[in-house]
């Protein structure tokens, strides 16, 4: 494991944080050193004092951005001091104050919707899909590294449940039988209705042909002594079977036949009534929440999503191999595709800026809480340590800063101590 990624995981300070603090320390030890080492030399060499002057201030301000720094973590040297321990002290402050800041900035549906409405997410996607750039290979394994471990860390049943829960949740508030209705009413107004019809007819055939020893068993069942004794009923049974063989393939070559148009008529009415007739509406409602509270549906849904995880898995894994092979060029077809077809990048661009927004409305408020809470939870030691590693290298610059600008204005006042 990378050590800065441990450091940060376990509590540990990283290994650049840790040469500050030496590089640090050891600037402000070398300016005590030279103190008390030209202290000595300017009673025999004035120029000494100029030198002395520095060390001297330089420890100052050494000392005192010392105890800046390390009163935001701890008391220094230990010492229960007012105002030091700043951070542990805040700790449920800084939480809240950091929710706040996400909710306010990050996910408050109209902040989400005004800096959405400038990006074009799906030109931005069509040319990087089209014609990805050399550049942009390491960057790309970078991210699916970073992607593979994202989802491997989540815990599954957890993250399936959330996904069902998602997925259920949407469907229900979703009323889809005018939804059904007008793309039945739409692929019916274009034709598009035909190959539906079609394929009726070919799965009656095949019912028919699957069944043809239950038609001849029905027939014989239901015939006269006489029929049987004369073997009638087996002809009449061929008959049945053949006439319905028959009706199913002059329906089929037909557009014009009398059934098909019926069957045409009966989805018509079927379309009309899925928009606007109330009982057909109740019913089709009351079938989906049968659905829905169906186990089976919801051993579907995990299967599907966990699909969806191995696949996404394996993409991550191997990024460059998802561009090649069929996948890629569907990829790049895809691309060329979202810059072309304008009507298609609108729709996609606002597909995403409503989907950020929802989820900005349904989830802003457990994502702030979930910050909240997790920061509260924390011990006053794991957040001074994580925040201590994350930003203690540059507060390490600032003593340095400080030993050096401290001894520059010392240098500076005892020259014009000199000189005046």
């Amino acid at each position: 494991m990378n050590p800065s990624i441990r450091a940060l995981r376990f509590g540990d300070s990283p290994p650049g944080l840790r040469r500050m603090r030496v590089i640090a320390t050891g600037l402000l030890v070398a300016m005590a050193g030279i103190y008390v080492v030209a202290g000595r030399y300017v009673p025999l060499y004035p120029a000494a004092g100029f030198v002395r002057a520095f060390a001297e201030a330089a420890m100052v301000g050494g000392l005192a951005d010392w105890f800046a720094v390390t009163a935001l973590f701890r008391h220094p040297l230990g010492l229960p001091i007012p105002h030091t321990a700043i951070i542990p002290r805040n700790k449920d402050r800084i939480a809240t104050a950091l929710a706040n800041f996400l909710r306010d900035n990050f996910l408050i549906p109209r902040v989400v919707a005004r800096r959405m409405r400038g990006l074009d997410i799906a030109g931005a996607a069509g040319k990087w899909l089209a014609q990805p750039p050399e550049s942009s290979g390491r960057l790309r394994r970078g991210a699916s590294r970073m992607a593979a471990s994202l989802l491997e860390s989540l815990d599954r049943e957890q993250l399936g449940g959330m996904i069902r829960g998602a997925v259920a949740s949407r469907i229900r508030q979703t009323d889809v039988a005018p939804l059904m209705g007008q793309a039945l009413g739409a692929a019916i107004a274009q034709d598009r209705h035909a190959p539906l019809l079609d394929g009726m007819l070919r799965w009656l055939a095949k019912i028919i042909d699957q069944n043809e020893a239950l038609i001849r068993k029905m027939v014989h069942e239901r015939a006269g002594a006489i029929m049987r004794w004369t073997g009638l009923d087996e002809t009449l049974a061929n008959a049945i079977i053949d006439g319905l063989y028959k009706l199913v393939a002059d329906v089929a070559e037909d557009p014009g036949h009398p059934l098909r148009a019926k069957v045409e008529e009966g989805l018509e009415k079927l379309a009309f009534d899925l928009q606007f007739d109330i009982p057909t509406r109740m019913k089709v409602e009351a079938f989906k929440a049968d659905l829905l509270d169906n186990p089976a549906l919801a051993r579907w849904i995990d299967g599907m999503w966990e699909q969806a995880r191995a696949a996404m898995l394996r993409v991550a894994r191997n990024p460059d191999a998802a561009l090649t092979g069929k996948l890629g060029e569907a990829l790049r077809e895809l691309g060329a595709t979202l810059q072309s077809d304008p009507r298609l990048a609108h729709m996609i661009n606002r597909f995403v800026r409503r989907a950020a927004v929802g989820t900005a409305a349904d989830y802003g408020d457990g994502i702030v809480r979930l910050v909240s809470d997790t920061v509260r939870g924390w011990d006053a030691h794991t957040l001074t340590g994580r925040l201590e590693n994350a930003v203690g290298q540059d507060l390490q610059y600032i003593r340095i800063n400080g030993t050096l600008v401290g001894g520059l204005v010392g240098l500076g006042i005892h020259t014009l101590h000199v000189l005046v």
